[in-house]
């Protein structure tokens, strides 16, 4: 299927950070219709060459209207682990199904579903492969993981559903709970690290992870009805790789380890107070591997990752300092804002 072919593309949350990032990328690719659907205004410099609908997945006419003449969807849509449980599951469950049958129903041809590492919990082996048990950890690793059902059952009907679980991903635009690492190393601070650092945390490049949904809307539709791990080939130990953001700042500093235990106690004690922006899925694995088999992704979509976990950091640290100005007020809960640091921002003194 050459690209020039396709016909309008439906991205869920448009104005999200993998939203816009995808966005710009399929313009790049040279498709001419993309439409965005999202709660959120779709506020950037390239909103002259995309239909943006504003509107809730949830609601069933909005997304009926959003569907007309769509030939493929990729849903990133999600609310995210700082929500209440009860609009986890109304969005990323409920809201997948109301997608998928409105999707069947206008007779798309393809839908992608962003879902998410979280689907293998805590695991006590590395790496995951995509056959591994599924258990969900907290609202939204469960949200997740029947999302995904609701994605089978569609494939069950006939729907061409290729399912990616991304590791957590970074690029241009992407903040959260990231933006105090870039500002601490920004101001001169060392960073202190859960644990050791140790241990081999995976993440991604949301370029890479753009060429693998790529992948999944323009090869052959058999070859991608399945659900392929997406993550960097090359990462060292977190320690290591979160360094590489210290010395690209040029202060000197370093990262410090601390023992887990006593900084988790203390870090669920903060998140009770509502003091701390860290939820427990950030702390609980911070401190343990964390990585993913792509060998499926590879053999089957040809995938080939172009970023290490390095520099996926650095190239987000530098978009970070380039554009500092432009969110210094803004807060908020999702990864386009910086999350509030709360009490943590005065333990910054101390590094």
């Amino acid at each position: 299927m050459e690209h020039t072919k396709i016909g309008t593309v439906l991205v869920t949350g448009g104005s999200g950070f993998l939203g816009i990032n995808l966005i710009r990328h399929l313009l790049a690719k040279g498709v001419t219709k993309v439409r965005s659907l999202d709660l959120v205004e779709f506020d950037y410099p390239e909103k002259d060459q995309v239909e943006a609908l504003v509107g809730d997945i949830r609601n069933e006419a909005t997304v009926a209207k959003s569907m007309e003449g769509v030939e493929m969807v990729v849903h990133t849509a999600a609310a995210l682990p700082l929500y209440s449980p009860e609009d986890i599951h109304t969005t990323d469950v409920v809201g997948t199904r109301i997608l998928l049958e409105a999707a069947q129903k206008a007779g798309v041809k393809r839908f992608v579903m962003i879902s998410s590492t979280a689907v293998y919990g805590i695991p006590d082996h590395h790496p995951l492969r995509e056959d591994d048990d599924l258990i969900g950890v907290g609202p939204y690793g469960r949200a997740k993981i029947d999302a995904e059902v609701e994605c089978l059952k569609a494939r069950e009907k006939g729907l061409c559903v290729p399912i990616i679980r991304p590791k957590s991903f970074i690029g241009p635009e992407r903040l959260g709970v990231f933006a105090m690492l870039y500002d601490w190393a920004y101001t001169g601070h060392g960073f202190p690290m859960i644990g050791n650092g140790k241990n081999r945390y995976q993440l991604l490049d949301v370029e890479d992870l753009c060429d693998s949904i790529w992948l999944t809307m323009t090869l052959d539709a058999a070859q991608v009805d399945d659900v392929f791990n997406i993550g960097a080939k090359d990462f060292t130990t977190m320690g290591e790789d979160y360094q590489a953001v210290l010395d690209d700042a040029g202060h000197g500093k370093k990262i410090r380890g601390f023992p887990a235990a006593p900084m988790i106690w203390t870090l669920r004690f903060l998140e009770l107070l509502k003091l701390s922006p860290l939820y427990k899925w950030v702390y609980e694995t911070a401190s343990k591997d964390s990585f993913v088999s792509i060998e499926k992704a590879e053999r089957v979509l040809g995938f080939v990752p172009r970023f290490s976990n390095k520099d996926a950091l650095v190239r987000n640290y530098r978009w970070y300092v380039q554009n500092l100005a432009t969110f210094k007020d803004a807060d908020g809960v999702s990864h386009r804002v910086p999350w509030k640091q709360g009490i943590l921002a005065l333990a910054k003194h101390f590094f």
